[in-house]
């Protein structure tokens, strides 16, 4: 077995669970690779010298078996910029708050190894959104997918901003908004759920969009295929807006066009049979809690 292990969260309350995953990895025998900035702070308190690193740029492959992530979702969001198209598995012990994606709790970490080594998982592959290389965009530095969502939002403003949007070349509509969310079914129980978009179940092939605070009763959220390309242009008061993907943001000149679409590859997340979508569902996000159930 082949394990990375990466976390942002560089937390002493975090570090007893992390070693508690690397003795049940040793026991074993997996070969492990730990993030080269995470690898130096555990370093610092425990002797972590025997395991290889890894960076952005070096030290993994499509040969890995598993990639933990300790953290919260962002934690998980930030994790699919190292795996790229790799095509490794990804999972979360979560080591925040809700933690949707990060679907373990951190006093659970054993079961990530003990369970997966009895086969008592899934792989799921999640969909990405990204911007098309051209609509030129050198702030993202190659970096230009997402696992949740793709958002335009206003910047240095109070002033809404309008969103020009054309799908497959045709025109949708203009949305006077703060902003605009292109999510993924990932994605949807994110930035888009918060703002009235729906639950959409993890591997339908579908985007939505979602506008952010519309000034038009009428402005809905749109459930549209995934192999639909998405055109944009923006206008506002001020010569710049933002574009996010996921946790990364730039700045991008009003009246540029912007291309987004589906990617041309997924991320594979490990379901395991005991923190399934639908028990997250229930779990998290309280769904359809009621006395009578």
């Amino acid at each position: 077995m082949k394990v990375a292990v990466y976390s942002q969260m560089y937390q002493e309350d975090t570090l007893q669970y992390v070693m508690e995953l690397l003795d049940e990895l040793e026991k074993e025998g997996a070969e492990i690779a730990i993030e080269k900035e995470f690898h130096a702070f555990l370093s610092q308190k425990y002797s972590a010298g025997a395991y290889s690193t890894f960076s952005d740029s070096e030290g993994l492959d499509a040969s890995f078996d598993m990639f933990v992530s300790f953290g919260g979702d962002g934690t998980i969001l930030r994790a699919t910029t190292f795996v790229g198209d790799l095509g490794i598995p990804i999972v979360g012990v979560n080591t925040g708050r809700l933690g949707f994606l990060s679907t373990f709790s951190k006093e659970e970490v054993r079961k990530v190894v003990q369970e997966f080594n009895k086969g008592a998982y899934t792989i799921v592959e999640r969909s990405l959104v990204e911007v098309d290389e051209r609509s030129d965009i050198p702030e993202l530095n190659g970096l230009n997918f997402a696992l949740n969502e793709i958002t335009v939002s206003r910047k240095d403003t109070t002033s809404m901003i309008t969103v020009e949007t054309y799908l497959n070349n045709e025109y949708l509509t203009s949305y006077w908004a703060d902003g605009l969310i292109v999510s993924t079914p990932t994605g949807s129980t994110g930035y888009s759920l918060s703002c009235g978009g729906p639950v959409i179940e993890p591997t339908a092939k579908s985007l939505v969009l979602t506008p952010i605070a519309p000034h038009n009763l009428n402005a809905r959220p749109l459930v549209i295929s995934d192999d639909t390309q998405i055109r944009l242009k923006v206008s506002g008061r001020e010569e710049h807006h933002l574009i996010s993907l996921d946790s990364r943001i730039a700045s991008v000149a009003n009246g540029k066009e912007i291309l987004i679409k589906k990617a041309d590859f997924t991320i594979k997340m490990i379901e395991y049979t005991s923190e399934s979508f639908l028990k997250t569902l229930r779990n998290k996000l309280l769904w359809g809690e009621d006395r009578r159930n």
